[in-house]
């Protein structure tokens, strides 16, 4: 059961072959065996969890029950959840319980699946690699030793380790494909909008987006038809009729043009992951489908672009965290404003700090036209770009990232470097488009190696169809990492 898709365990509960209480504890004692020593949770709920469980299984029994109800899943500790701990990995919000679900969690509940628990994270979902976390480093279960990725890692590594069936996530600038390409699960970052944000904790919001991460294509299917649907709680939640994202899971290849963009395959991509990349386009092109060169010319500035837009969202969105309402506060200051100061000294990791100073820099008067305005009208070259290369082709696939997983400490002291382990799929949420990571390999030492397949606005359910045809005739993305053993 540990290793089984979402669609084989919701068999099995339809069948009565096992019972979602039996899954949650099944899951819960993978939890307590693991997560000491991978720190991919915070919060865990046993009570909870099984009260969830022995709810499903009262609703499948009266006949009520839809694909995931009783299904265990965890989510990333953004999105706000009543009555339980909402960290976003930092100090500052180590304390505070939610009043209320954000909108991921609602559905999820509503549709029966039982929570598990809330997964580590970059502090406010700042990093690429995890370890910017509060409550310490996540570790990859491949070795650990090395980074899982970010700033979705603890839900990657859930996932991996067989913590959890999936779990949700959010994506920046990368920050669910990521992490799921360097830890060998799946993970998929919508069209922007597609899926609510309210109650999510907003890093960027312009940029911000919840997805599902999973074992398989097909079962990020079934969790984003849970997913995605108007929220009028959210302004920037779209108005459009629902769909299954299942719908094409049969598709064929055969005529489906892949783009291959030259700016994804330069310098700088680790011999191992070409190699990976490389086989995954052969068996397309073994399957009737043809490649086409396409040209991401501003995809070389994405990154500057980036780290100008998303620290402006954050330092302004950052503000709320002054210690008066909720959250942490210093114990001792000598009046408003230096509680303001102490608190926020206190309560931020240093990679969040930087980034407010650089987004209150860049929005300052002087280097606003300079930096902030530059930066959106790049944007709107990347996003172009795009619309140029979808008139020559249906999907864009590359590597997810230029390396494998690297080790814990190799780039802490140098915010460059880890950055441009983003290069990839910062152009993505940039433009708003939807973006797919999928297990395709693995490099010379064993570390797993992601494929990237982008589509144009609202594509979710050819991109998960290409992916599961894929993963119709390879096995990589069943492959169980050997420091989890199960």
């Amino acid at each position: 059961m540990l290793n089984a898709t979402l669609t084989e365990l919701s068999a099995a509960l339809a069948e009565r072959r096992v019972s979602s209480v039996e899954l949650t504890e099944l899951f819960l004692g993978r939890i307590r065996a693991l997560n000491g020593a991978l720190n991919a949770f915070i919060t865990v709920d046993e009570t909870r969890a099984l009260d969830g469980a022995r709810r499903a299984d009262r609703r499948r029994a009266a006949g009520q029950g839809g694909p995931l109800t009783g299904i265990p899943v965890a989510h990333k500790d953004i999105f706000c959840t009543q009555g339980m701990l909402t960290t976003c990995g930092s100090r500052m919000l180590a304390n505070f319980v939610s009043p209320y679900d954000a909108h991921v969690i609602e559905q999820f509940a509503a549709a029966g699946a039982v929570l598990l628990g809330k997964t580590n994270m970059d502090e406010f979902a700042m990093g690429s690699s995890n370890e910017t976390s509060w409550f310490g480093p996540v570790r990859n279960p491949w070795d650990r030793r090395l980074v899982p990725g970010g700033s979705s890692g603890g839900s990657a590594v859930a996932v991996a380790a067989r913590m959890a069936p999936a779990a949700s996530g959010t994506d920046t600038g990368g920050s669910i494909r990521q992490p799921a390409a360097l830890t060998g699960v799946c993970g998929l970052k919508p069209t922007y909008g597609l899926v609510s944000r309210y109650g999510m904790v907003a890093f960027a919001s312009s940029l911000d987006q919840a997805g599902p991460m999973a074992k398989s294509a097909a079962d990020l299917a079934l969790m984003l038809n849970v997913m995605a649907g108007f929220d009028p709680r959210d302004s920037t939640s779209l108005d459009r009729p629902r769909e299954d994202y299942a719908r094409e899971l049969s598709m064929s290849l055969r005529g489906l043009r892949i783009g291959l963009p030259k700016e994804f395959s330069g310098d700088g991509l680790e011999p191992g992951v070409r190699a990976a990349v490389d086989e995954a386009v052969r068996w397309f092109e073994s399957q009737g489908a043809t490649t086409v060169p396409v040209e991401l010319p501003n995809s070389r500035l994405a990154v500057p672009v980036y780290y100008v837009l998303a620290p402006a969202e954050a330092s302004s969105n950052l503000s709320r965290f002054d210690g008066v309402r909720y959250g942490h506060r210093a114990a001792q200051y000598d009046d408003l404003i230096d509680m303001y100061c102490r608190t926020r000294a206190e309560g931020f990791g240093a990679e969040v700090k930087r980034r407010i100073l650089v987004g209150t820099y860049v929005l300052s008067h002087g280097y606003y036209d300079a930096y902030y305005l530059q930066a959106q009208k790049l944007r709107r070259l990347i996003a172009q770009d795009f619309v140029t290369a979808f008139r020559k082709c249906d999907v864009i696939l590359g590597p997810t990232a230029p390396s494998t997983a690297f080790p814990i400490g190799a780039k802490v002291d140098d915010p460059v470097q880890m950055y441009l382990n983003d290069i990839f799929t910062i152009p993505a949420p940039l433009a708003g488009l939807p973006g797919l990571s999928i297990p395709c390999g693995f490099d010379g030492k064993g570390l797993p190696v992601g494929l990237q397949l982008m589509g144009d606005y609202f594509s979710e359910a050819r991109l998960l169809g290409v992916a599961h045809r894929y993963q119709q005739a390879t096995d990589w993305h069943m492959r169980v990492p050997g420091e989890a053993p199960l």
